[in-house]
């Protein structure tokens, strides 16, 4: 990163420290007027979100947790200053930032509960160290990277067929992370704790190594019961599982399936984005632009997450996709483009379609959806199709604002 900005000259172009707190469409300038929390504006002619869909901690209503005498804190708001030494902490939640933090915790504290709700389907970890001499032949013939880079991502979307609907893909997905589980516990009774109920890839599919092991410490307890009440220093399951502890961690996700996160974004005729979204649910066009919001972008936005493969494919993506737009609107001379709303509403009908037949349909309870059961959040399908599908800006499905039309509809007013 140090790198590119030196490479690109772009340290006078970075403002650090800068919080933005409203976006507003300037439809006659054809450019948007930013706001920052410091009371500063400034004007751009083309704006791209990258706010990040695993930003905003999720924390549930607990009766009785602001009566709570010990340390809480959520897993993404880490308490660095707090030793976590000889203490009796609880955790709350078994995704994937609990598998990640579990086994490192669990050598330090004096008791570790981990209050599981649903179980997650854990898979093995092929993680294995790179030879120091096959380090330095990469570092000599960077080139080569491209096939270890290659193989694992073709492997990755080959796989991903369980998760689209193969049955005999979706099967072998299954049974490989079954077998994980039986190799790494041999207690029936704990074996039957964390064996999901729900399909595979319904949920977030989680990779460890170290995960199940831990489980197995002898100062780790996995209770299986949600935390009905806080009493005190006292947590208290939904079956009436009594703990003490000096420490309670959230490990219990972010609100992924919204993408403003917080920003007030007012478009065309003073439309804000929180109202186009409240009733469907967030939507774009192949996950970048807005109908409403000309010159607008959005990063990893509605319907651009994946459960099989790399997001950095998807970004690359739609970073081709944000270029191509950009020269269509140099070559047009155009003040704006902005993505017809029925060629909006048609591509996400068709994605919706598509997800209704996907292992993300069949009944979990998971992130990726809205509470309406809505999955505004992933890619139906290979990252392949989406390349194809943004390689290239179509004029067609864009309303294309000329800078004489506004200027002489101007004049006439």
């Amino acid at each position: 990163m140090e790198d590119c900005v030196d490479r690109f000259h772009l340290r006078d172009k970075i403002r650090l420290n800068t919080g933005i707190s409203a976006l507003n469409f300037q439809e006659d300038l054809g450019s948007w007027l930013v706001e920052t929390e410091q009371g500063e504006s400034f004007t751009a002619r083309t704006v791209l979100l990258g706010l990040g869909p695993l930003n905003v901690p999720k924390v549930p209503k607990i009766k009785g947790q602001d009566s709570f005498t010990g340390v809480q804190f959520h897993t993404a708001r880490w308490r660095t200053d707090y030793d976590l030494g000889n203490k009796n902490v609880a955790i709350i939640g078994t995704g994937a930032s609990a598998i990640q933090i579990i086994p490192e915790i669990a050598k330090t504290v004096k008791k570790l509960f981990i209050f599981q709700r649903t179980p997650p389907w854990v898979g093995p970890r092929p993680d294995a160290a790179v030879h120091s001499a096959l380090q330095g032949l990469f570092s000599r013939f960077p080139f080569l990277l491209w096939l270890p880079r290659t193989l694992i991502y073709r492997y990755l979307e080959f796989r991903g067929r369980g998760l689209f609907g193969n049955p005999s893909a979706h099967q072998q997905m299954q049974k490989r992370a079954l077998r994980h589980i039986k190799e790494s516990i041999p207690d029936p009774i704990l074996r039957e704790k964390v064996t999901p109920k729900y399909q595979i890839g319904c949920k977030r599919i989680l990779l460890s190594e170290d995960y199940y092991p831990a489980l197995q410490l002898p100062n780790v307890e996995l209770i299986t019961e949600a935390v009905k009440t806080i009493e005190g220093n006292t947590i208290i399951g939904t079956e009436g599982t009594h703990r003490e502890i000096d420490t309670l961690i959230y490990a219990t996700g972010f609100d992924a399936a919204s993408y403003e996160k917080g920003l007030r974004i007012k478009g065309m005729n003073g439309q804000l984005l929180s109202d186009c979204w409240s009733k469907a649910g967030p939507e774009a066009y192949l996950g970048t632009t807005i109908s409403g919001f000309p010159n607008l972008f959005s990063i990893i936005g509605p319907n651009t997450g994946l459960g099989h493969n790399s997001m950095i494919h998807m970004m690359e993506s739609q970073f081709n996709y944000i270029l191509s737009y950009l020269d269509l609107l140099e070559q047009q001379d155009a003040l704006y483009l902005d993505v017809k709303a029925e060629r909006q509403a048609a591509y996400n009908e068709h994605i919706q379609a598509q997800l209704a037949g996907m292992v993300w349909s069949t009944g979990c309870n998971s992130w990726y959806q809205m509470e309406d059961g809505k999955n505004t959040t992933l890619w139906p399908g290979p990252t392949t199709t989406y390349r194809q599908r943004t390689r290239k800006v179509e004029a067609m499905d864009y309303v294309i604002q000329e800078k004489g039309a506004i200027s002489d509809a101007l004049s006439r007013v």
